[in-house]
């Protein structure tokens, strides 16, 4: 350019005469007017370029649609005043969800023609001429919003404001609107002005009404705001009306509590302009104009009115789907937005505004969820929770500081209880509790209550993984006697020892801590890993928790819900596989399109030889172990029944988890210590959940028998063997050297079973794991005679209670002996054959959190887990303000105990 210029300027500086000029002059239009049209040119192939790829870009994303049918749309379009149903697994409802938007729809016929005419002038004065969108507009918001110049307009039709409401969500982003422009059109196409208008006016919100619930629909409007119907409006209240959409918050002239604002300018203004936008359409006279102006509406607006409440029954179900189906709608979200959820789930904020989005589409469409949840099974055992909270503990009460308010509050805290019934083939959830008391605690102990499991993890983290690795077999012995590792030092359940060797088999029945421990630092020195088996069972720990030892007694740092654990459970009854749990079978959107389907999902965890082995050791824990009080609790056959109990330390936690071939029931119990309390549950209380766990399961089968399959054997398949062992050893029968002389050694026999490996030689040592030379030579002194202490029961500290009280604590009525689960040469194998039915009632259940060990043992130093959940309650907290002293409650026998009374105007619904 700057060498055109001097050209330019070099060559007037030649003129010589004015022909010179003359041609001088022309030459320098022309360039300039060649200049001019190539610029003019070039920009044009940019802009172009630019509409194109912009078209190209548009056409890309709207490509992603699904094109929607006119069924589709006009279900959409219509669907007002509607929120998401909840739905049993019989297709009976459950709830509506509480409705953010309090509104009626009405047709146009009865809505008053200012409040039309003041709609249209105000959002869309060109809404009877355009197809759907103006593309000027459009342009003009895009320049706009690129560079930050101008009003943010938006520039929305009434036509894409009602799809924005009715069949998009919420997010601004460019792929959004390019949607909305789409369908807009199509929209337009398909159907009327007049009807595009009523979807509009029913559809869009207008603030707060007198008693502060929020409004949608014009004629929730006229109702809330003015105490008359829609079509009996004046010109003034409708320009007042008409100009609430634009910014409801902050124009309503109500607030939260439907009291009338002090400052209602704002508003007054809003309405000014509206008719002014009349006026100027000339859709109103001056004089209509200045007669609006000067109308005094402040003493048209409704006095504060108290909203009705509502009763919501299964308040637990009613959290529980509406949890899930929002994050079923978040994951849609984000995905349709062409994002990772994991990513997303990352950004606190950027979940949050999704979590929002799915909340209103929740709470403002007709979605419909539809779940696993078995009517009668839920009422059947929440029921039986009900009549028997009574007898699972004493209710403290005691004074505290709300942690939100910072106010003194009076509160009280019953024993907790959570419940699940799994389907073992499907992983559908066929029933649970939630809780003993909704309206005081919604927090749902089943799904986000962690707690310490207590000894109810050690067939999934220890004995599984030994046996598949063939470590062990049914009758492989372990070390029962005083022991530590490196300051670790665990104790059976009243801090006693056995001071014996022990059977694998006997260590579950009577869920003894040491034998385990040995057992876990045996999978740990051999390189091991039980990690791997747990998180395909849903149960994810720490590298670091895995390294304690404690770990096998149920010392996590966070815990597990019982939800993870009678799922991860439920993978012995599935020979092995394991079958992800889920409640929501399918969402369906306003227009009837499944959005949602589960899918099942399914792993192999163990072998089919070893599921089997570690059932047949279980059901010694019904028969003849911790939980034998079920062989006559129970009003069904217990013969292919098996399970397990679980106690963390102090009796923090209380666990039963029971399975037969069909279903898995777990039961928890525990305080919840949300205020920093230290209550434990009282020491029979492995009696206690037996007992709520019978009254359950009893409750159960009776509704649906078939579920349990009963009868169904355990069926031994190929390749678990059984071996004739020595009963005391665990190994062959042989010989050994004792005391100089060779001794034969076959006394007692029993059948050991094995899916890899196979029983040791007899020896006079190294039979047993854990064990040590002065063990060694304590049993066989003892064996050949001497009366030298050998299984006599040691009890550590202070706790002076006899062995038969510390049994009785255990759940067993035994206490020591080598008799215990090796009476017989069956060895507590699972019979299946006969139907013997057993009678019920009985009593009994507890639980806590530990540090370290379980089934009340304790355990000090360095190698102790960290304990989990401490009473301290991961989660949401009971806000009880009043307290209660009785643990049965006003309730009736018939009562579920989650009925709780909801305020929608203020939001009061039920939260996790």
């Amino acid at each position: 350019m700057k060498n055109l210029w001097n050209s330019i300027v070099n060559s007037f500086k030649s003129i010589k005469s004015w022909s010179d000029f003359a041609k001088k002059a022309n030459l320098t239009i022309e360039v300039i007017r060649r200049i001019v049209l190539y610029s003019i040119a070039g920009l044009a192939i940019i802009l172009s370029l630019a509409i194109g790829l912009g078209m190209g870009y548009v056409s890309a994303l709207t490509n992603q649609v699904d094109v929607p049918s006119k069924h589709q749309m006009q279900t959409e379009l219509q669907d007002v005043n509607n929120s998401a149903t909840l739905y049993f697994a019989n297709g009976e409802k459950v709830e509506s969800l509480q409705k953010d938007l309090e509104g009626k729809k009405i047709p146009l016929s009865e809505m008053s023609p200012y409040l039309k005419k003041a709609i249209v002038s105000t959002e869309d004065s060109d809404f009877y001429r355009h197809k759907g969108v103006v593309p000027k507009s459009i342009f003009r918001a895009i320049i706009s919003d690129i560079t930050g110049i101008g009003a943010q307009t938006g520039g929305s039709t009434l036509t894409q404001q009602t799809v924005k409401m009715q069949m998009l969500s919420s997010e601004t982003t460019w792929k959004r609107k390019a949607v909305e422009i789409f369908l807009a059109m199509r929209v337009d196409k398909y159907f009327s002005k007049d009807q595009i208008l009523e979807d509009y006016l029913n559809a869009a919100t207008f603030g707060r009404n007198n008693k502060g619930q929020n409004i949608q629909g014009v004629q929730a409007a006229s109702k809330g705001l003015f105490g008359k119907n829609a079509s009996e409006l004046n010109l003034a209240e409708s320009a007042f009306i008409a100009g609430l959409p634009q910014s409801p918050s902050i124009y309503t002239p109500y607030d939260y509590r439907g009291r009338l604002n002090d400052d209602l300018s704002l508003g007054m203004k809003r309405k000014d302009i509206v008719l002014y936008r009349m006026y100027r359409d000339n859709q109103i006279t001056e004089s209509q104009y200045n007669s609006a102006r000067k109308f005094d509406l402040k003493n048209d607006f409704q006095k504060t009115a108290k909203a009705s409440t509502k009763k919501i029954k299964y308040g637990y179900v009613y959290n529980l789907l509406t949890e899930q189906a929002r994050n079923i709608l978040i994951k849609r979200l984000v995905k349709s937005d062409g994002l990772k959820y994991s990513d997303v789930a990352k950004d606190e904020n950027l979940y949050k505004n999704y979590s929002t989005q799915a909340d209103n589409e929740l709470h403002n469409k007709n979605y419909k969820i539809h779940s696993t949840i078995d009517k009668k099974m839920y009422i059947a055992m929440n029921q039986q929770a009900q009549q028997f909270k009574g007898n699972l503990g004493t209710v403290h009460t005691d004074n505290a500081t709300d942690p939100t308010t910072g106010k003194p509050v009076k509160i009280s805290e019953p024993v907790q209880n959570g419940s699940v019934m799994l389907d073992n083939s499907t992983g559908q959830v066929l029933a649970f509790v939630g809780g003993v008391n909704f309206k005081k605690s919604q927090n749902n102990h089943a799904f986000n209550t962690k707690r310490s499991p207590g000894s109810s993890i050690k067939p999934l983290i220890t004995f599984a993984p030994a046996i598949e690795n063939g470590v062990i077999g049914s009758q492989t012995m372990l070390a029962d006697f005083k022991t530590s590792f490196h300051g670790y030092s665990p104790t059976d359940y009243g801090q006693t020892i056995q001071n014996r060797f022990v059977s694998a088999r006997e260590t579950l029945e009577e869920s003894y801590n040491i034998p385990s421990v040995n057992l876990y630092n045996e999978l740990i020195n051999r390189d091991i890993s039980s990690k791997k088996y747990m998180s395909k069972m849903g149960i994810n720990l720490s590298n670091k928790e895995y390294k304690q030892l404690g770990i096998t007694l149920g010392g996590t740092a966070n815990g597990v819900t019982v939800l993870q654990q009678a799922s991860a459970f439920s993978t012995f009854a599935n020979k092995g596989v394991h079958v992800d749990p889920y409640v929501v079978t399918d969402v369906q959107d306003p227009a009837g399109k499944t959005i949602y389907k589960h899918k099942g999902s399914s792993k192999r965890v163990f072998s089919k030889q070893t599921s089997y082995i570690i059932k047949n050791m279980l059901h010694g824990v019904v028969t003849k172990g911790t939980a034998s009080a079920l062989s006559y609790e129970a009003n069904f056959s217990t013969k292919n029944l098996f399970g397990k109990t679980g106690t963390s330390n102090d009796y923090r936690d209380n666990w039963f988890i029971g399975s037969t071939q069909g279903v898995t029931i777990a039961s928890w119990i525990g305080y919840d210590n949300f205020y920093g309390n230290n209550y434990n549950l009282a020491s029979n209380s492995t009696d206690l959940n037996q007992e709520l766990w019978a009254n359950m399961a009893n409750a159960l089968y009776k509704e649906d028998q078939d579920a349990f399959r009963v009868k169904e054997s355990f069926e031994r398949p190929a390749g678990v063997k059984s071996y004739k062992v020595d009963k005391e050893t665990g190994t062959y029968t042989g010989s050994i050297g004792y005391n100089g002389i060779t001794t034969k050694v076959n006394q007692h026999t029993t059948n050991s079973l094995y899916y890899k490996g196979s029983p040791k030689e007899m020896s006079y040592s190294d039979f047993a794991i854990g064990g040590k030379d002065k063990n060694y030579k304590l049993f066989w002194d003892n064996y050949f005679g001497r009366d030298n202490g050998y299984s006599v029961v040691k009890q550590l500290g202070s706790n002076t209670k006899s062995a038969d009280e510390l049994a009785n604590e255990n759940g067993s009525g035994r206490t020591s002996g080598f008799s215990n689960s090796t009476n017989s040469n069956q060895s507590s194998e699972v019979t299946t054959n006969s139907n013997t039915t057993t009678n019920s009632s009985g009593n009994r259940t507890n639980s806590t959190t530990s540090n370290g060990t379980s089934e009340t043992g304790t355990g000090s130093g360095a190698g102790a887990g960290s304990g989990s959940g401490a009473g301290s309650g991961n989660e949401s907290s009971s806000n009880g303000s009043d307290s209660s002293s009785s643990s049965t409650g006003s309730e009736s026998d018939t009562s579920t105990g989650d009925t709780v009374s909801t305020s929608p105007e203020t939001g009061n619904t039920p939260t996790e």
